[in-house]
């Protein structure tokens, strides 16, 4: 008996429980659905700071018998032609030309434009209910939207230090060298000397190379080519399953990247993600929320990786 009381008291508070959460999560749907509305119709009626129009006095009634006063027609005033020599306005302009010049007549003020209401009262609202789940993200940034056609192709590559090039000229095997770009950006070729690399597309050392040349070798037929790229390096730390240095062998977004070094491990604190880069002698810090790029929000965000960027997931 005992434990038949026993198991129906229980039931009994477990169904209360069940309907308190069923409630709750009624009411946080409802505040989200509310905050939105409030957003979307900031001119509506019973905002705080918003001026009342003012209300319009009513007709007074008309006593029987007594007809409805009309309108005073408007008067248009004939301004005859001016004789030769008429008189002048203190501006010189003859009154015929007063007269005929267009006048300004004010217009009704514009009314002020209604002020916004203050959105702290429904930003906790949004943030709350999206992060239980019960509404959208209240700033999704940039969103994933499906584009046509194939992407665009991608900016010349750009040497840098340790990367290895091939550098022929033809019919000459003296000059034909493979030359690996220095920490400090130089290299150096036959009867040329130093010369800097590091900063230039293949191009650009091309064209530099066979304006040096000229005056020795007359129709080089030069040939510059990136043999192997080295120096296209990126540092992912903290807590991924294989941090380390990881090389990138075309354009590569900072998703991609982690992806590289084997995703986030389960302990990784997923939306506070920094990317550091170097940008001259200032250090600039990129954040990156992976749960929102995962669902398709601040795709801004995800930014393509350049040379020596760090990826620290904390």
């Amino acid at each position: 008996m005992m434990k038949t009381l026993m198991h129906s008291g229980f039931r009994k508070r477990g169904g209360r429980l069940v309907a308190l959460c069923l409630v709750g999560q009624l009411a946080l749907a409802g505040g989200a659905a509310w905050a939105d509305q409030q957003g979307m119709n900031p001119a509506g009626s019973g905002k705080v700071g918003q001026a009342a129009a003012p209300a319009k006095a009513p007709a007074e009634p008309l006593e029987s018998g007594d007809a409805p006063a009309e309108e005073a027609p408007a008067i248009e005033l004939a301004v005859p032609p001016a004789p030769e020599g008429a008189a002048k306005t203190e501006t010189g302009a003859s009154v015929e030309d007063a007269a005929a010049a267009p006048s300004e007549v004010p217009g009704p003020a514009a009314p002020p434009e209604a002020r916004q209401p203050a959105a702290n009262g429904i930003s906790w609202w949004r943030s709350f209910a999206h992060s239980i789940g019960l509404a959208a993200d209240p700033a999704p940034g940039e969103v994933a939207q499906p584009t046509a056609g194939r992407p665009t192709g991608a900016p010349d590559y750009v040497i840098g230090p340790g990367d290895l090039l091939g550098i022929s000229v033809w019919r000459d095997e003296n000059l034909t060298r493979q030359l690996v770009v220095l920490p400090d950006g130089k290299i150096s070729f036959p009867l040329i000397g130093e010369l800097v690399a590091e900063g230039k597309t293949v191009a650009q050392l091309k064209k530099e190379l066979e304006g040096r040349l000229a005056k020795y070798v007359t129709d080089a037929g030069l040939t510059v080519e990136v043999k192997q790229s080295n120096s296209m390096i990126v540092y992912i730390i903290g807590r991924v399953n294989a941090p380390g240095k990881q090389v990138l062998f075309c354009n590569t977004n900072v998703l991609q990247g982690l992806a590289m070094a084997g995703g986030l491990n389960p302990f990784a604190e997923r939306g506070k993600v920094k990317i550091y880069r170097q940008q001259g002698e200032r250090t600039a810090v990129f954040p990156f929320n992976y749960d929102d790029v995962a669902d398709g929000r601040h795709l801004e965000t995800n930014i393509q990786l350049q040379r020596g960027d760090v990826i620290l997931v904390p």
